[in-house]
């Protein structure tokens, strides 16, 4: 099992409509095989700054099962007019 993590800036005045978009999409990420899970953190600090952590069964299953897959568009089309910037995406495998 590895985590996403997406770090996501947000045009400004456009936060709703970012969280809105996100539970929109929740269902296409949980039907792509080997998602197993997501959950959105929004900085306290920084309230455009979002940070998108995905568990998914492999590196594999998101960056090429499910970028190819119809779902994906769905996510994209539902938050990508309110990103500021490119996402930043890294993976991770929990170590303690």
């Amino acid at each position: 099992m590895v985590t996403e993590f997406a770090e996501i800036e947000i045009i400004p005045g456009t936060e709703a409509q970012f969280i809105a978009g996100v539970e929109a999409s929740r269902e296409a990420f949980l039907r792509s095989p080997g998602c197993h899970g997501l959950e959105l953190h929004r900085s306290i600090e920084s309230p455009q700054h979002f940070v998108l952590l995905v568990k998914w069964e492999s590196v594999a299953h998101h960056m090429e099962k499910f970028r190819g897959a119809p779902e994906f568009q769905v996510w994209r089309g539902n938050v990508g007019q309110f990103f500021a910037q490119a996402p930043k995406v890294w993976h991770s495998n929990t170590v303690v």
